[in-house]
């Protein structure tokens, strides 16, 4: 991802490259662009030497840190934490470091939350995670607004690309599995009760195809679908599954496919300017490959999701 202030993305620097290349002075369109003139002159120097690739984000990590605190000393202060279940102003003194400092080095271990450290053994743990994958599936529909045959206004600009009435929406009906964050989506044109249950049937099948063989809970918020769809329920009966709604205006509840709507959103529906709604549509299925057999997860310790499911199947056999 980019980062969270810059000015251009991909597709911006692409166009920055384009638009240099047709003779135009560097300064003039940095101006238009509104980035510095050395800001342009950095992205043009990357796609001289590098071409396509010098134009992609790089991580801002710096490659060394000499001043970061020693290993065995930050190994005191989780040593501290789990065994005696200090906080930083009491770390700080004792290991002779500022409260500032103790607090970063307890978030980089995952040790900032006493909630998630057992109190009696001081093991981390993960709490909201189910123990094996099956065990809970995570549904939820997002909302997109259709997009217009040509572009809407991300490829041609807010004014001549504004909303073309009776464009309509697409539905993007998703279920993740909590344990290995596995997922599964379908664009669909409405959240009807039917749609739904058509979408749990192949959902069940594209789980049991990856390893997982049994669903035992599926989770989903208040729709009018999953409580009183008699379609829902006919499907959990038949997967063998017991239905789970969220707390009423609680979105957090449901938090694991929440989250992943963010990522489909910001790796997926707004990537790049599609030119048609079925260029978009097209592309679900390559982010879905990507983001379960390839895209490194933090919360999997940088693996994807299909380690887990394969990691939990060698360990029932």
């Amino acid at each position: 991802m980019p980062h969270r202030n810059a000015r251009l993305t991909v597709f911006g620097r692409r166009l920055l490259v384009e638009r240099v290349r047709s003779g135009r002075p560097v300064a003039h369109v940095a101006a238009e662009m509104g980035i510095s003139r050395a800001t342009a002159h950095k992205w043009i120097r990357r796609w001289r030497t590098e071409g396509e690739a010098g134009l992609q984000d790089r991580s801002s990590r710096p490659r060394t840190t000499p001043h970061r605190t020693a290993s065995a000393v930050e190994d005191r202060v989780c040593d501290l934490r789990q065994s005696r279940k200090l906080g930083p102003a009491r770390i700080g003194p004792i290991v002779g470091l500022p409260t500032s400092t103790v607090h970063r080095i307890l978030t980089r271990h995952r040790l900032n939350r006493l909630a998630w450290i057992d109190r009696p053994t001081g093991t981390v743990i993960r709490r909201y995670e189910r123990e094996r994958p099956g065990e809970l599936i995570h549904v939820d529909v997002k909302k997109l607004g259709r997009i217009p045959d040509g572009g809407g206004h991300k490829t041609h600009g807010r004014e001549a690309g504004r909303p073309i009435r009776g464009m309509g929406f697409d539905y993007v009906h998703s279920a993740v599995d909590d344990h290995s964050r596995l997922a599964y989506s379908e664009i669909h044109p409405d959240e009807k009760a039917a749609t739904c249950a058509a979408f749990l049937t192949r959902a069940a099948a594209f789980f049991h195809a990856q390893g997982i063989t049994r669903i035992e809970r599926v989770l989903t918020d208040n729709a009018w679908a999953y409580r009183k769809g008699l379609a829902w329920k006919k499907v959990l009966t038949e997967i063998g599954a017991t239905g789970k709604l969220t707390r009423p205006y609680r979105p957090q509840t449901n938090g694991k496919v929440e989250r992943f709507n963010r990522t489909l959103l910001d790796e997926w529906a707004y990537l790049r300017p599609y030119t048609s709604n079925t260029e978009r549509t097209e592309a679900l299925a390559d982010f879905l490959h990507t983001y379960n057999h390839h895209r490194c997860h933090t919360a999997l310790g940088g693996h994807p999701p299909i380690t887990r499911v394969n990691n939990a199947a060698s360990q029932y056999t």
